[in-house]
């Protein structure tokens, strides 16, 4: 038989009003008292009833945190500093239920008494009809990772595409003429940044462009190593690629060493994301920090302020991106 409210009260003699309030951390039970309701309820390992307290205050304490898709394009790296994040600021407030947008045929199980508060993290304008609909309902709504049009949120998005701006000019600086771009998963908005950076660089530095040097990717191994595959049957192979995901700078990796080639010796290999094997891998990976857990912590710290104080604020902020140097590079000798 569980433990309840009223069994902790008894043995603290106490009302079961005080151990609530004590529980939830009230201003209005001191400290000495919150510590010994907390410990006794530790020892009896009680478990908070959260349906008969979801009906008490109107809650369900669930939080939603939606991917556009958990099928293809969402890489493990990506959807663990995602849950990271998030599970970090709620710790155990909340159940954290994760689904992929693409799952659903209707919404209508999305609403305001089964999630409290919804986070997304959009990948692609894809998912803005959910966006809008969420934000139709007035569920609290922050959207992670890519900018959205149209729909008044609080949006937290990183710099893409001066993060890749900023590695391909690496590249040249490191006297790379030859540069290829393996692009990530199409329709996808970190896709689209991240190839603009890389025509950015090119361009300033007025860099010929060659298409043959633009391979489509999926932001898995598997197509990572696939486009460099045909990138290296090339009559003329770059000097140097840059991966838009570190997955897919992964299994380029792979596809050269198959070859019986070097990495940074033969071809320069660069990344972006910097999930955390990127320094452990052999040679450590040259990438662009993108600071997904941060975005999380942030846009989920924001979610719980707006559930509590029932105000939502709608702007965006950009989270800038960092450039790692590592071992997967080197100059280029003519």
């Amino acid at each position: 038989m569980s433990v309840t409210i009223k069994d902790i009260a008894k043995l603290a003699n106490v009302s079961h009003t005080t151990v609530s309030r004590a529980l939830n951390d009230s201003p209005l039970i001191n400290q000495e008292t919150k510590e010994r309701i907390r410990q006794l309820a530790m020892h009896l390992n009680y478990t908070p009833n959260y349906n008969a307290k979801s009906l008490v205050l109107d809650r369900s304490y669930n939080l939603g945190l939606f991917f556009s898709t958990l099928h293809t394009g969402t890489s493990a790296g990506f959807l663990y500093e995602s849950l990271k994040g998030v599970n970090h600021v709620i710790k155990d407030e909340y159940n954290l239920i994760v689904r992929g947008i693409d799952d659903y045929r209707s919404y209508h199980k999305v609403n305001r008494k089964s999630y409290d508060g919804i986070i997304v993290m959009s990948q692609s304008s894809a998912d803005q009809e959910f966006i809008e609909y969420a934000a139709g309902l007035e569920i609290p709504l922050v959207v992670l990772n890519r900018e959205v049009e149209n729909v008044q949120v609080m949006n937290y998005i990183p710099d893409d595409q001066r993060g890749a701006c900023r590695i391909v000019e690496h590249l040249i600086a490191q006297g790379h003429r030859d540069i290829a771009i393996i692009e990530g998963k199409q329709n996808f908005k970190s896709t689209q940044a991240r190839l603009d950076g890389y025509v950015e660089a090119m361009i300033r530095h007025d860099i010929p462009q060659r298409e043959e040097y633009r391979v489509q990717g999926n932001y898995d191994l598997e197509s990572g190593h696939a486009a460099m595959t045909r990138l290296l049957q090339l009559d003329h192979r770059p000097t140097a690629v840059f991966c838009c995901n570190d997955d897919m700078a992964l299994g380029a990796i792979k596809a050269i060493t198959e070859r019986r080639l070097s990495v940074p010796g033969d071809i320069s290999v660069a990344g972006f994301d910097d999930h955390v094997f990127s320094a452990f891998m052999t040679p450590a990976l040259t990438t662009v920090r993108r600071p997904i857990e941060e975005i999380s912590r942030e846009g989920a710290a924001q979610l719980l302020s707006f559930i509590e104080t029932k105000q939502v604020e709608k702007s965006k902020v950009l989270f800038h991106t960092e450039l790692v140097i590592r071992d997967s590079v080197q100059p280029i000798i003519r």
